[in-house]
């Protein structure tokens, strides 16, 4: 661990009211009673300061709040001046501080200080980074209880479950000739059927409840000139995309973010999906594709002044085998003459019909059904990619592990729950094989 003292701008590089200016390291407390003039700062505690250059010029007046290690943040003292929020002033007091025998943070660097001392395991740096990017309040809700440390619980449980499972395997293979207890097998049977539902039950609510960490993703698709473009200007309020009567206008996906109820949505146009020997349409077209693939939401757009045809059925089939998502089917335009023949011919049941020029009120409120129901959850959730891949791996490796238990052969056995210890521990913090050695010695009162 460097001895180096760190200091960063902890506010947005924009003018406010005030700005935050993060000191961390054992020159800390140094660097600002020389910068305040001042003979000592008491820990916790705001006081208020004249700050001075290193001509002895006043910068500026700001708070100074003073934690003393290992009471802070990092582990290390902490000192953190509160001034006025312009970005000039800001700028002036950090580069006195980097005189100071101070310098600059790396991205990151505070929370990778908490993490070396302590103070934070893996988790709980995520759930920070996280619910500063939050797009939605019951996004942010989920991402605190992991800062509270429900993550780091339920990781500790399955901890704990698989270093008893390997410490009695451990045992057996090395101390056979102990008095052992009789029903070793049943009860490593036992753990890992309960640790497989644990770790199945959140893999699957936080594989259908992405969207609330990660920001919703909706795309329209449709064939041309169903009203795709004038949909996304009448979510957004203003004309984003262009509109037009010539079919084929809109070659790329469109991106652009709406809020509905508590949530960020990104809202896709894509291309008209049709055959066309248009190359730079056939891109747009794959990248339509493509955007279903990616999205949480689908809203599949019908033509109410046009005929049933292949296109639309080619429309159908796509939302078939995207079945597993949320499907919104809408018939556009029903201010015009219905041409569209919905019950003989679609087979589109469930749908919503408004007209892109007047009221999308219906659409807006099924948007936020959907939602909703996403975000009504009291299940344990993992935040990031990381966390996800962890689990899958643990749960694997303990699949892997039940043919060669099964069959007597516990070095296997042995090598798969190790492995599967590994991925679980890369959540919160490396496991350590002296944890094994620990619990196998003290719980069996062995070696002795």
């Amino acid at each position: 661990m460097s001895d180096d003292t760190i200091v960063a701008i902890a506010t947005a590089n924009a003018i406010g009211s005030i700005s935050i200016i993060r000191v961390s390291g054992s020159n800390a407390l140094k660097i600002a009673l020389k910068i305040s003039k001042k003979n000592k700062l008491q820990a916790r505690l705001a006081t208020l300061s004249s700050l001075y250059d290193s001509a002895d010029e006043l910068i500026d007046e700001s708070l100074i709040l003073y934690f003393k290690a290992p009471h802070s943040f990092t582990g290390e003292d902490i000192v953190e001046f509160q001034c006025h929020g312009g970005i000039v002033i800001t700028n002036i007091i950090l580069n006195e501080i980097l005189k100071l025998n101070a310098r600059l943070a790396n991205a990151g660097e505070f929370s990778k200080r908490a993490f070396l001392n302590n103070k934070i395991d893996l988790s709980k740096a995520e759930a920070i980074s996280k619910i500063i990017q939050a797009s939605s309040e019951d996004g942010v809700k989920l991402i605190a209880r992991q800062l509270k440390g429900e993550l780091s619980t339920f990781v500790n449980e399955i901890r704990n479950d698989l270093l008893y499972i390997l410490a009695y395997t451990e045992v057996s293979i090395d101390y056979a000739e102990e008095d052992l207890p009789k029903d070793i097998l049943e009860q490593i049977n036992s753990k890992i059927k309960t640790t497989i539902t644990k770790l199945s039950s959140t893999l699957e609510a936080s594989k259908r409840r992405e969207g609330l960490i990660e920001g919703f993703k909706i795309c329209i698709i449709g064939k041309p000139n169903v009203g795709k473009s004038s949909l996304l200007n009448k979510l957004l309020n203003f004309n984003r995309a262009i509109t037009s009567q010539v079919a084929g206008t809109t070659r790329d996906t469109i991106e652009e973010f709406i809020k509905i109820g508590t949530s960020l949505i990104k809202v896709v146009d894509t291309a008209g999906i049709r055959n066309s020997d248009d190359f730079i349409e056939q891109l747009g077209i794959k990248k339509s594709l493509e955007a279903i693939e990616q999205s949480d939401i689908i809203l599949a757009l019908f033509d109410n002044n046009s005929l049933f045809d292949e296109e639309d059925k080619n429309i159908l089939s796509l939302l078939e085998k995207n079945k597993d998502k949320h499907i919104i089917k809408v018939i556009n335009k029903i201010d015009l003459e219905n041409k569209f023949d919905i019950l003989d011919k679609s087979n589109i049941n469930h749908y919503i019909k408004l007209s892109t020029k007047n009221d999308i009120n219906p659409l807006i409120k099924q948007i936020q059904n959907i939602l909703d129901m996403n975000s009504q959850t009291n299940e344990m959730i993992l935040i990031s990619k990381r966390q996800v891949i962890s689990v899958e791996g643990t749960l694997n490796n303990i699949e892997f592990s039940k043919k060669p238990l099964s069959r007597g052969e516990l070095e296997f056995f042995s090598y798969h729950i190790t492995q599967a210890l590994e991925n679980i521990s890369n959540i919160t913090r490396p496991y350590d094989n002296e944890e094994m050695l620990d619990l196998m010695f003290g719980e069996f009162c062995l070696g002795k």
